[in-house]
This record gives structure tokens, C-alpha cells and sequence, in this order.
């Protein structure tokens, strides 16, 4: 198995920061619901939300277009957008919730873009190699949550939001980014987990099914465990 940087982390460094801030971190495949917890999330603690840089992207238009030509630079803002934005995060004294970690970048999107041939060998090298050096100054959230849904479900919410430039992402890559997820979820163990199961709730319009969430982030953060402990998937 490979070895990545942030895996190099002592336990320590994955721990919760200074008392009464909370740093949580959602991950999930495109169209898994990450910003719309996001912002029910900071709503309801009062949370600071540091959303991705979706619509003022200036590559990802270009990419969905033509991924071999753009992967690389689509990438390298993605990995330079959230450095910042995890900078800020760990300096502030707010808590915050993040729409997607920067850890993604590597382990999910700048693989799969490799392996389908849409990144050469010399690009791909040149990313890690620049997200290991950055990585290595960051502390890792509190809590990282994965919403986990199936390609239906992806699908589906994607044609429901209706941004014109996703509509021609294919379920092989989605399928694709799903295996990564997974792959990266069993080894993600810098900081705790909660894994939730988002294709039979559904926590924008029902109260119950958004309480039962917060319940477990709740418990979760409450419990503070050592750095990798798994809380199970949630229903």
C-alpha cells in the first residue's frame, strides 16, 4: 500500500484544537449531499461554513469539457483553494464546518484522474509530491463525515440541482469515485469518522431524519476518542 504524507501524522496532531472549537469536515462523492449539510449544519450550531470553490471556478467548466486538458490545472486551484481555506480554519478560534477535505484532492479525484489517463505520470508526481509538502503543516478536523450514496442516488441529485456542466458526468466516473471512497474511507485514520448511509434519508426536507444526524455528529464529537476511531454507518 502506498504511503501518504498525512499518514505520517502522530496520533496527537489529529486531536480536537483548543477547547470549544470544533473543526468537522464532510466528504462524499459529487452529488452526496455535502453542501446542503453544510449549511443545515451551521444553522443549527452556528457554525462558520467554508464551502468549495463551485461556481467561481474558473476550470471546472473547461474540465468537465475536456478532463485530459484541464485535469491538472482544475487540481492544482482545487488543492490551492483548500490549503488556504484549512489554514484559515486551523487558525481560527470559530468552529467551522468544511464542504469537502483537501485530503479528497489526492486520494479520490487526482487518482482517478490518473488512472483513467487524464493526468499523465509527470503531472500526477508533480501534484503529489506539491500535496504532500502542503498537507504536512495542516492539523486534520475534529471529525471528518462521509455521506456515502449510491449511483441512483448520485445521480439523481445532480439532475435535481442542475448545474448544465455536471450533466454530462457519466456514472462510470462516479462509480469510479465511489470505489475510491471507499478505499480511502477503510484507511482514513488521522482523525475520528462517522460514516453516514444518505440513500434512504433524507436530511434537507425531513426534520427527523436531520435530527437523527445531528445526534450522531453529537455524540461523536462528545465522545472524543483516540485519532481513527469509527462510528459506525448511520441510517
Amino acid at each position: 500500500m502506498t504511503s501518504h504524507p498525512y499518514n505520517e501524522l502522530k496520533p496527537d496532531a489529529a486531536r480536537a484544537g483548543s477547547v470549544g472549537k470544533t473543526f468537522v469536515s464532510i466528504a462524499g462523492n459529487i452529488g452526496s449531499g455535502k453542501s446542503s449539510l453544510t449549511r443545515l449544519l451551521c444553522d443549527r450550531f452556528g457554525w462558520i461554513p467554508f464551502f468549495e470553490s463551485v461556481d467561481d471556478n474558473p476550470y471546472l467548466r473547461d474540465f468537465y469539457a475536456d478532463m485530459k486538458r484541464w485535469s491538472f490545472h482544475l487540481q492544482v486551484y482545487f488543492l490551492s483553494n483548500r490549503f488556504m481555506n484549512h489554514k484559515k480554519i486551523v487558525e481560527m478560534s470559530e468552529s467551522v464546518v468544511q464542504d469537502r477535505s483537501i485530503y479528497e484532492d489526492v486520494e479520490i479525484f487526482a487518482r482517478n484522474l490518473h488512472d483513467m489517463g487524464n493526468m499523465d505520470d509527470r503531472d500526477y508526481r508533480n501534484y503529489r509530491d506539491l500535496f504532500g509538502i502542503m498537507v504536512a503543516y495542516l492539523k486534520p478536523p475534529d471529525l471528518l463525515i462521509y455521506l456515502h450514496a449510491n449511483i441512483d442516488t448520485l445521480v439523481k441529485q445532480i439532475k435535481l440541482r442542475g448545474r448544465s456542466y455536471e450533466q454530462s458526468i457519466s456514472r462510470e466516473y462516479l462509480e469510479r469515485l465511489n470505489g475510491s471512497y471507499e478505499d480511502w474511507i477503510a484507511r482514513y485514520d488521522i482523525g475520528k469518522l462517522l460514516v453516514i448511509e444518505s440513500d434512504e434519508i433524507d436530511f434537507v426536507n425531513n426534520g427527523e431524519h436531520l435530527s437523527g444526524v445531528i445526534e450522531k455528529i453529537h455524540r461523536a464529537l462528545r465522545e472524543r476518542p483516540e485519532a481513527g476511531s469509527r462510528f459506525g454507518k448511520s441510517r
